[in-house]
């Protein structure tokens, strides 16, 4: 497996790894998540390879076929506020081919982000994982990740 830049021939497979993690969301939240519905369109995705702060990786096969992403986007506080002065990696969606799972193509995919946050003199690498996927949460404690804050929700 190689991890790459994507570019706009990857959109159609991306798109599809977009509806199948919709899914997920969907299947365990009804309430918020609409069904098959991705979470970026063709045009989202052109917008983010304009973009000089937003990227996407991905792993792709011997064939160039996209098996996982993970977008990414870099975060910088001036230190102005209540919060630091600070220079993020931010992951905004990371995801597996649900038939390519549990073969390290995840973890090659975070590796390489890290480098990249490295590169790009990034203090940390955070991201939002939802409570019900244990999966995800797991993947990324494995992957040196911990709690920064939670966020709490009483349903009305």
């Amino acid at each position: 497996m190689k991890v790459r830049f994507a570019d706009e021939k990857d959109i159609a497979r991306i798109s599809e790894l977009l509806v199948q993690i919709g899914g997920l969301h969907h299947k365990a939240r009804p309430d918020i998540f609409n069904p098959a519905t991705p979470k970026f369109n063709t045009d989202d995705l052109k917008k983010i390879f304009d973009s000089s702060d937003r990227f996407i990786l991905v792993a792709v096969d011997e064939f160039d076929v996209v098996q996982g992403h993970l977008f990414c986007q870099i975060r910088e506080s001036d230190g102005q506020g209540v919060i630091a002065k600070i220079k993020t990696m931010w992951i905004e969606d990371l995801c597996v081919d649900e038939n390519a799972r549990s073969k390290g193509i995840g973890s090659q995919l975070f590796e390489e982000v890290e480098k990249f946050a490295k590169e790009q003199q990034c203090d940390s690498i955070t991201l939002c994982v939802w409570q019900f996927n244990e999966g995800a949460k797991a993947f990324y404690e494995k992957n040196g990740m911990t709690i920064q804050r939670t966020t709490l929700e009483k349903n009305i």
